[in-house]
């Protein structure tokens, strides 16, 4: 999946995601509400995004079970409970995700559209033989900013492992000057003005139960084995204006 398909699958509307959306409900960390009983069950405007590859294809870094139990319960429950605002009319139906999450304060609505937002992109940021170094311009771009990978590297990592509690570690681009930031539970950096190149999910669920406890770890062997460093600079062209999306 593309950059330009990414930005599709997260939207909701006509030409956003597909209607029809037959909702299961998923386990997570928000259970998803229930149907109002005696009223009929509105259409869906928002569909759970595929995988960008098979659910066993970043083992053994992490597991077809915690893959699948993280896109398909938690991920899911997350779009079962946007679902069902929408068809509450909390939420109007027809907006993009994007604008969902811009305009909506700290709630429901919010906490929901942001982390739908939020896994599609993750999953985006890792690919089977992934990690190592970039290239390129985000290489130059980040020894600017970092004074080289390694130091880059050990303060993302220290960040991510710092997040106290359910959070995101980000690579981020603001005003052309790269940064690291880390978020609490759905938040995310469009909130703060700031682009999103790239994120590590470091929520619990995100690796139990392949790591366990051990959240260093498994952000270790995101950056060694899964980050993919081509969608990280795809998404620094776009916000330099060097590339459409």
């Amino acid at each position: 999946m593309d950059r330009r398909a990414f930005l599709i699958v997260t939207s909701v509307g006509a030409t956003g995601l597909a209607t029809g959306f037959t909702a299961c409900k998923g386990t997570g960390p928000d259970p998803a509400p229930s149907q109002p009983k005696g009223k009929e069950k509105k259409e869906m405007s928002v569909t759970l995004p595929p995988l960008p590859y098979d659910a066993s294809a970043l083992e053994p870094h992490l597991s077809r079970e915690n893959i699948e139990l993280h896109h398909g319960k938690h991920h899911n429950a997350y779009v079962v409970n946007l679902n069902n605002l929408i068809a509450e009319g909390k939420v109007e139906r027809d907006k993009p995700l994007e604008q969902i999450i811009m305009a909506a304060p700290e709630g429901p609505v919010f906490n929901n559209a942001a982390q739908i937002w939020n896994h599609t992109f993750y999953w985006r940021c890792m690919k089977p033989g992934g990690g190592g170094a970039p290239g390129g311009e985000l290489a130059m771009a980040i020894d600017r900013d970092f004074g080289s990978f390694a130091k880059f590297k050990e303060a993302f990592v220290s960040a991510s492992v710092s997040q106290f509690g359910s959070g995101w570690g980000w690579l981020v681009v603001k005003d052309g000057k790269l940064s690291i930031t880390k978020t609490s539970n759905a938040d995310l950096p469009m909130k703060h003005g700031a682009t999103a190149l790239l994120t590590c999910d470091v929520w619990e669920h995100a690796y139990y139960p392949t790591y366990k406890n051990l959240r260093q770890k498994y952000i270790e062997v995101f950056f060694d084995h899964l980050a993919d460093w081509n969608f990280a600079a795809q998404n620094l062209a776009i916000a330099l204006g060097k590339r459409k999306a």
